[in-house]
């Protein structure tokens, strides 16, 4: 379950969980500026769920299948009709298939990248200047914490916020948190543990079922209890009072998913999504391999629209374990095992924000660090490739339903005008703030206007 922690030796010390980072500004001083100046007309009313497929997804068996190429570069677990005429997805994502006209594939995507570490923080930063988290760009702006829940504006959920003691590869949660110039204080909240909004509240998961939030309600009273006994917020003005009001609220209601609806749980649940044991018998020596499951992502999932409908501007979501070699997971026993997870998934998350009128809202976006040959190696796996990348969007106010730009007959690089990191970066910003106001606002680093500036929206979106 969630614990939450405050430290005990001053008043001031525990004010620090409501620090927003806006040049030394609280929780609570954000509320007064806003209360004698109303809301900033910057920031639109959109959120961004990005879903990072760290490892470097394949083009050919997830969006691109290329069935005229020779068998030695078609996807190798054959195609799936959409429906939308004459567009065929990989064979693992018959839920995205059916769901083709909410989605927009980007099919000449390329940063040009083949390193891991490097590719995904530069994909994590969009290339900007600064070098920080779009996330964290976006908080820069819009402040760290939603005035109004508490919840915080950037947040990250890698596959241990699914399940207890679940680390998946943590490499990908430090990847996607590059050191950058805007500093600690814009970093994604990481609610399995850590993050600057933690420094004073330490929050972890415990369990694996992410629908038992009875004790994090117990734990909140209980911390209210404590306040009051400690008189810790006595003397506190009201915009203080607020602070801690809305952050308690936000916390509790946003990770209570015992509020949800058995069905919705059952839509978004991958529990049974898991590496097949024969796979490990077959690679015994592969040490860390059972950490590539992705039975936890539909939890990921759906704290992710929790988080969105609590408020928060930017949600990351990490899947893991696409580095498809054939050294751990090739295609041949990877994609069966991670395609089916993210299908499941996003077609649930699609569903969902379908249902609850929230599709123009919020803008998914799909990728990873690059993507894979277009030839299968020896090892029924695909190397490192930097020439194209998957990239899927979905909502956000945008054109859905269509397919932009075209890879070559074996799928290895664009045949079309290619599709930058700096295009998607502002089609992301554009989606989350009015760049013409934010242009006009002094007090907005140079960086971040260059990275509003450097680039026009996706083409077609």
């Amino acid at each position: 379950m969630l614990h939450i922690k405050p430290h005990r030796q001053s008043r001031r010390s525990f004010l620090s969980a409501g620090m927003l980072g806006l040049g030394g500004f609280m929780l609570s001083d954000l509320f007064r500026t806003r209360a004698l100046a109303g809301p900033s007309a910057m920031v639109r009313d959109k959120s961004v769920v990005l879903l990072f497929l760290g490892g470097g997804p394949p083009q050919h068996e997830t969006f691109d299948p290329k069935m005229t190429a020779p068998a030695a570069y078609r996807a190798m677990f054959g195609e799936i009709k959409t429906c939308l005429p004459g567009v065929t997805f990989g064979k693992h994502f018959p839920g995205m298939a059916r769901n083709a006209d909410k989605l927009t594939v980007i099919r000449s995507f390329r940063n040009g990248m083949s390193s891991h570490g490097s590719a995904t923080a530069y994909m994590a930063a969009g290339g900007n200047a600064t070098k920080a988290h779009l996330g964290s760009l976006y908080s820069s702006i819009a402040g760290t914490t939603n005035p109004r829940t508490g919840i915080p504006n950037n947040i990250m959920l890698g596959p241990r916020a699914g399940g207890a003691g679940f680390v998946g590869n943590p490499d990908y949660t430090q990847r996607l948190n590059p050191a950058n110039s805007l500093g600690t204080a814009y970093a994604p909240f990481d609610p399995s543990g850590g993050g600057q909004l933690m420094s004073d509240m330490k929050l972890g998961i415990e369990t694996t079922r992410l629908d038992n939030r009875r004790s994090l309600l117990k734990k909140m009273d209980q911390l209210k209890r404590n306040l009051d006994n400690n008189r810790l917020l006595e003397g506190l003005d009201k915009f203080n009072q607020q602070a801690f009001d809305v952050l308690f609220q936000g916390v509790t209601s946003a990770f209570d998913l015992s509020r949800e609806p058995r069905s919705v749980l059952d839509k978004y649940d991958t529990s049974d999504v898991t590496i097949p044991s024969e796979v490990f018998l077959r690679k015994p020596k592969r040490a860390g391999f059972e950490k590539q499951t992705p039975e936890f992502l539909g939890r990921q999932m759906l704290l992710a629209r929790r988080m969105i409908e609590a408020g928060c501007g930017f949600v990351t979501v990490t899947s893991t374990g696409w580095d498809l070699h054939g050294n751990r997971f090739g295609v041949d026993d990877g994609m069966p095992v991670l395609g089916t997870a993210v299908d499941r998934a996003v077609t649930a998350f699609l569903e969902d924000l379908a249902e609850r009128g929230l599709s123009d809202d919020v803008l998914l976006v799909i990728t990873g660090e690059f993507g894979r040959t277009p030839k299968i190696n020896a090892k029924a796996g695909r190397d490192h490739w930097g020439s194209l990348c998957p990239l899927v969007l979905a909502g956000g106010g945008l054109k859905m339903g269509q397919v932009i730009g075209q890879s070559d007959k074996l799928g290895g690089s664009p045949s079309s005008s290619p599709i930058s990191t700096a295009e998607l970066t502002a089609t992301i910003l554009h989606t989350l703030v009015d760049p013409g106001i934010v242009r006009l606002q002094p007090q907005v680093p140079q960086p971040i206007q260059q990275a509003l500036a450097q680039a026009a929206p996706i083409r077609g979106l």
